[in-house]
């Protein structure tokens, strides 16, 4: 309960707001690394399109080749007006940011709740003159703050675009009112799950279901009921620009409310460091995998990489499946160029659509780079590396094994990939040869053993800021990839992203050159890493 001075709230007032803005300046990086994503994606799609089609004949030619792509609802959701800038940005910009809303409002309530627990650092707050009520409303004020900076990013990427102030201001507040909702669902993992890791997880997963159920209701026309289940979908039904429906506020608003008092009941009756499902000591044993320390780091990650399977298996199979759905009529070659152009690539045929992809795939599989390196951070910040490293293992040795088994894990997800896009493909009668996926699920590995040669640099330099640079070197680059070429920048401008010099398999061949320098970068940036991590010294959280 809370702690206070009878008849006055003031002890706890002024430790609560410190403690509001000492989460609010933890979580600045992410924060401001989110805001320019929102606001460079809100201001490049509508002036990509009004760029791109001038004429009302080549938005309607546009809106009439695409209104039924099953393909592009999968990544947009639904189109409601693809003839106008407006229609179309709130299209293109609010379906994919509303999951990356989703995925922010995880991470941030998951940093501020159970990362806090695990490092031991909330059993300190609570020590002192600030109750477990208190700390959540401090927690919820400093996410309520980055979320008005989200909101204040894309609305002034879209007014800078030449989109009416307040038709942006509302479409701004449908895509950023999936962050609380997905706020209260990863404050409700916190409590649940015994560790940060899993609690991301369970976050992850719901995010995944989520995205799921819009998918179904935007591709199945028998299935759009399910809009109403999902927090994307109501972003969707809030119908930016194109029929207003700001009575749908209500859902998120009392969804969140929902789970956030649910997550604060929970918080109240278990004991801070555990969680409602069993933590691993009280578990059944499981003595496999003890056999050295590349073993027992597989023994941790194994649960981590069976998830990432998972997700990236049963997307390429969809992804497969809607393939069928791609067809050239009515695409004249002038709107198949102004397409390539807007970043969507080459997508006519079913060839096309499955080439363009699995960039989406390259992209999930340098993640899962990046996060295992991330783990190994984890590793350090707990402090139980410093255990390991006073065995007889060396520092080489540790860290060797963590990428040799973030190698194996990425070639086994590339590959996962392409046979299983292959057989959603073939289900459908595509035919694609499994021999072709396969190549294209290779395309995942130059550019994902990159960016894990460069986290790994990053790690063994700057330890507590590995991750933000990861993550953000990757982002920054695919988001280069997509929308450059809009900018009108010169083209070797446009090309320093390495994912610009990926071979689109099946349509266009495999560029073994320019994957073997992405390898040797990789191997050169890891070879860095272990000569630095053996000179620094460890640091905790």
């Amino acid at each position: 309960m809370m702690v206070t001075v009878p008849g006055s709230n003031a002890p706890t007032l002024g430790p609560a707001r410190a403690l509001a803005r000492r989460a609010f300046r933890d979580g600045r990086t992410r924060t401001i690394a989110f805001a320019y994503v929102f606001a460079l994606y809100a201001y490049i799609q509508p002036v990509g399109f009004r760029h791109s089609y001038p004429t009302l004949t080549g938005r309607l030619a546009f809106a009439h080749s695409f209104a039924d792509n099953d393909a592009l609802r999968l990544f947009y959701g639904y189109p409601f007006n693809a003839v106008t800038v407006s229609g179309y940005s709130a299209w293109r910009v609010g379906g994919t940011l509303a999951i990356a809303a989703a995925i922010f409002g995880v991470l941030a309530a998951v940093r501020t709740m159970r990362t806090e627990e695990d490092a031991g650092r909330t059993e300190l707050v609570l020590a002192g003159p600030i109750g477990r009520q208190a700390a959540l409303l401090s927690a919820m004020a400093a996410i309520g703050g980055a979320i008005v900076i989200l909101w204040i990013a894309e609305f002034a990427g879209f007014v800078a675009g030449g989109l009416p102030a307040g038709g942006s201001a509302y479409l701004a507040l449908a895509t950023t009112s999936v962050v609380p909702v997905f706020v209260g669902v990863g404050a409700l993992a916190s409590q649940l799950a015994p560790t940060r890791r899993m609690a991301l997880e369970l976050g992850s997963a719901s995010v995944a279901l989520f995205l799921a159920l819009r998918v179904i209701a935007d591709t199945s026309a028998g299935s759009t009921w399910l809009r109403w289940a999902t927090p994307l979908g109501w972003a969707e039904e809030l119908r930016p620009f194109t029929g207003p429906r700001p009575l749908v506020l209500l859902l998120p608003i009392a969804a969140s409310a929902l789970a956030l008092a649910l997550a604060g009941r929970i918080a109240l009756g278990r004991d801070v460091g555990t969680g409602v499902l069993p933590a691993r000591d009280s578990a059944q044993p499981r003595l496999g995998l003890l056999s050295s320390p590349s073993a027992q780091a597989l023994r941790s990650e194994r649960a981590s990489v069976i998830f990432w399977g998972v997700g990236i298996g049963a997307f390429a199979l969809i992804l497969g499946m809607v393939s069928a759905s791609i067809s050239s009529a009515g695409i004249s070659a002038s709107i198949r160029k102004e397409i390539a152009r807007l970043g969507t690539g080459s997508i006519a045929t079913p060839a096309g659509y499955m080439s363009f992809v699995f960039v989406f795939f390259v992209l999930a599989v340098s993640l899962f780079a990046c996060a295992q390196v991330g783990a190994a951070r984890e590793e350090e910040a707990a402090e139980r590396l410093e255990t390991l490293l006073s065995l007889p293992v060396s520092r080489s040795r540790w860290l060797g094994g963590r990428l040799a088994l973030a190698t194996l894990a990425a070639v086994a997800l590339s590959a996962l990939a392409g046979v299983l896009a292959w057989a959603g493909a073939a289900s459908q009668g595509v035919g694609i040869g499994l021999p072709q996926m396969l190549e294209a699920g290779a395309n995942c590995l130059p550019v994902s053993l990159l960016f894990l040669g460069l986290a790994a640099l990053a790690y063994a330099t700057i330890p507590r800021a590995s991750a933000g640079i990861a993550y953000g070197l990757v982002t920054l680059a695919f988001l280069w990839q997509l929308v450059g070429s809009l900018l009108g920048v010169p083209k070797w401008l446009v090309e320093v992203t390495p994912f610009a010099h990926v071979g689109l398999v099946p349509t266009q061949a495999f560029r073994g050159d320019a994957a073997a320098i992405m390898v040797a970068i990789g191997l050169l940036a890891a070879t860095a890493a272990l000569a630095a991590f053996r000179r620094r010294d460890l640091l905790g959280s």
